[in-house]
């Protein structure tokens, strides 16, 4: 049983680290302050609304890490209530390394980004699929997207935490950036035309 929420990722090894390096007493006072989260609150369900990406990370019994990028329409991770988030999981290139992570080690993490304000989310916990609950694949399953929903995968928080935005990068979604370009593209076909009836006018006033 952890002390603080966040001693999932701050293990003793850890810990000795920061007072190596001089910030275990500022990770100290927020632990005794108020700490990392453990249940799923209204601002961290609003932030999955707007989510269309987010990074899965798992582990092999022995230990070995893989990352998996999940993509799919705004607010595709859904929250199922205050410690479960679930998401459909679609058939893809049947490596099935995360599946098999999960079969022998349950413990996951979750890495969510919004580049465009810049936020970032991390969430530990563990992770199990369902294949055989026809009304929980439905619940998930997004219409709007065209991808086959094979199974559901279930990710059970144990605690989360938002990170400063320093270094992340602003990207704008390509729907962002194709309204931008139509935008543009309009104004300028709006000069265009009254470049041409200044100039009809200017000739015919000679």
């Amino acid at each position: 049983m952890h002390a603080y929420p966040s001693d999932i990722a701050f293990t003793e090894s850890v810990k000795a680290v920061q007072t190596q390096k001089g910030s275990r007493s500022q990770y100290a006072r927020m632990e005794q302050r108020s700490g990392w989260q453990t249940k799923v609150t209204a601002e961290l369900k609003t932030f999955l609304s707007e989510l269309d990406m987010f990074y899965l990370g798992t582990a092999s019994q022995s230990g070995q890490p893989y990352i998996q990028y999940r993509g799919g329409s705004p607010g595709f991770l859904k929250v199922l209530d205050q410690s479960t988030l679930g998401f459909a999981d679609f058939a893809g290139n049947q490596q099935f390394i995360t599946l098999g992570n999960l079969a022998e080690n349950p413990q996951a993490f979750l890495f969510l980004i919004d580049y465009v304000q810049r936020r970032r989310v991390k969430i530990w916990g563990t992770a199990r699929s369902v294949e055989d609950d026809p009304e929980l694949l439905a619940q998930l399953h997004d219409p709007a997207y065209p991808g086959r929903v094979e199974r559901a995968i279930l990710f059970t928080v144990t605690a989360w935490d938002i990170n400063c935005p320093q270094h992340i990068h602003p990207r704008l979604p390509q729907a962002d950036v194709l309204k931008l370009v139509e935008q543009l593209q309009t104004e300028n076909q709006q000069l265009k035309a009254e470049q041409a009836r200044l100039h009809m006018k200017m000739e015919s006033g000679l």
